[in-house]
């Protein structure tokens, strides 16, 4: 049986204090939104993968992308799903 990777929780808290940093300065706040959006997808999608990541990765991207929607921890959000997940897996094999 193949191990699956989950990421460190408190990579997940990293990426989303990150995302929340554009509060700090309010009118480059909303620019640099507009630059953070993609990578931030891309680096939600490399990190979850499979269905989490890819609908994560679509939905990470519109919450960075929206102004007023960066409090949404959405990469500790789908480390404690990617963690329930495996943990109904797990039990389902026994």
């Amino acid at each position: 049986m193949e191990k699956k990777y989950t990421p460190s929780l408190w990579l997940c808290i990293l990426m989303d204090l990150i995302g929340c940093a554009s509060y700090a300065v309010p009118v480059l706040g909303d620019v640099s939104d507009l630059i953070w959006a993609p990578i931030s997808a891309i680096i939600f999608y490399r990190m979850f993968g499979g269905p989490i990541g890819t609908f994560g990765s679509a939905f990470n991207f519109l919450e960075e992308l929206f102004p007023g929607t960066d409090f949404i921890p959405t990469f500790t959000v789908a480390w404690v799903v990617k963690r329930i997940w495996a943990g109904r897996r797990t039990v389902a094999m026994k």
